[in-house]
């Protein structure tokens, strides 16, 4: 049935998608009010947003990914939801910090549910000439989510105030979420393409990883292209502290580039990769080196610049693109080139070097950093600091190479 009707399941899980990015930067949406009402300082704040999310998030995913892989892939996803759709209902009753830590780590949780599943699910509904295309699309939830959430804090929150702008998402989470759990999934007729419990499927994981090198080199050089996101962190406190601009003024500019190219970066990066993974050889691998090559100077060169130029904005029109861009062939590699029976899960595994590599100890570094450098007398840590992290960025082009040169061992076509 979903095979039949491949463009509709994506609809459903784009849509689940946006849902989940809403639910995720609500809070952040609603930050002046929320601190203000629950007394929250700003490092409470901060471990809201940061550790109690990504430890969740990360922790979670590939244990998620693995149930995804043994068992019903929406119902899976339909639990996740359901989980985090109530969690986002009772954070609209939390009356300090503790209870809405409590809840946020919950909604990360479920969260937490839905990639690995949704990722393994497009990989059976479409075949490999689509995969990145899928993929893109279902990417472009992450922008879309984001960029919702604050629309919705500044228009809905007027009316419903923020407790009751969360048990609404909360409940339309649960409506939209429900029918998950009655779908079917096909591939339980298939028992060989069933996962193994968390370890032995982990352990299965590393073997097909050993066995399969490409794949290595472009799981690491998509989680070290995320570091762009430990980067924002500090990007507007660098153009307000060290480039002089004013916060309102570069606080629009940043959201809406990151609904415009980020929607784009996921979009094209998945449209444009199938077909020009077909013509180039290394096939996704080469379209990834082939964005970062592009990408990574411009990114780079806007540091240098001054603010308002073409250069300046096409660096940060490219800060915002080319994370979401590459998920198309990044995971398009995972779904054609590992067995379904260990997609979710390592798509979860990704997500969990991601979160706790890429963002955590980069946000750990990138801080640590910049204290340091201001405490020696540098005049600009923030500049320093973002172009170390963009120089690191730089070095997945290498490791994307390595992986274009290197040909797949075993294409999984279903």
């Amino acid at each position: 049935m979903m095979k039949r009707h491949p463009w509709l399941v994506l609809a459903v899980l784009l849509v689940l998608h946006i849902i989940a990015h809403i639910d995720r930067n609500i809070l952040l949406g609603f930050s002046p009010h929320i601190t203000a009402e629950l007394a929250l300082s700003n490092t409470q704040f901060g471990f809201l947003v940061g550790p109690v999310w990504v430890l969740s998030y990360g922790l979670m995913a590939p244990f998620l990914g693995s149930l995804a892989d043994r068992y019903s892939r929406p119902r899976i996803m339909a639990a996740g939801i359901a989980v985090w759709s109530l969690c986002t209902a009772a954070s609209g009753f939390a009356q300090d910090f503790g209870q809405m830590a409590l809840a946020r780590l919950f909604v990360a949780s479920g969260e937490a549910a839905l990639i690995p599943a949704a990722i393994a699910l497009l990989g059976d509904v479409f075949d490999e000439r689509r995969r990145g295309t899928a993929a893109g699309v279902f990417f472009t939830g992450i922008p879309l989510g984001i960029g919702l959430a604050f629309v919705l804090a500044g228009v809905v929150g007027a009316t419903l105030g923020w407790r009751g702008t969360f048990t609404a998402l909360g409940l339309i989470g649960i409506v939209l979420g429900l029918p998950l759990a009655f779908v079917r999934d096909e591939r339980s007729d298939r028992a060989h393409e069933v996962g193994e419990p968390l370890f032995a499927q982990l352990r299965s994981v590393a073997a097909a990883l050993r066995a399969n090198p490409r794949v290595v080199f472009a799981m690491a050089g998509f989680i070290t292209v995320q570091l762009i996101h430990a980067a924002f962190s500090f990007y507007q406190l660098w153009l307000v502290r060290e480039r002089g601009l004013d916060p309102e003024t570069i606080a629009r500019q940043i959201g809406l580039l990151q609904i415009v190219c980020g929607t784009l970066g996921a979009l094209l990066g998945g449209v444009l990769a199938d077909p020009l993974a077909a013509r180039l050889r290394g096939g996704h691998a080469a379209v990834l080196a082939l964005l970062v090559a592009v990408g990574g100077p411009l990114i780079l060169l806007h540091m240098f610049v001054e603010p308002g130029g073409i250069l300046f904005y096409l660096g940060m029109a490219a800060s915002f693109f080319l994370p979401l861009a590459t998920c198309g062939s990044a995971l398009a590699i995972i779904q054609s080139e590992l067995p379904s029976g260990i997609r979710a899960t390592a798509v979860g595994v990704a997500i969990l070097g991601i979160n706790v590599f890429a963002i955590a100890l980069g946000n750990l570094a990138g801080g640590a950093a910049s204290d340091w450098l201001t405490r020696a007398g540098h005049g600009n840590p923030l500049t320093i600091v973002l172009v170390g992290m963009y120089a690191v960025v730089m070095a997945s082009l290498a490791m994307f190479l390595a992986a274009a040169r290197r040909p797949a061992e075993v294409k999984f076509a279903v």
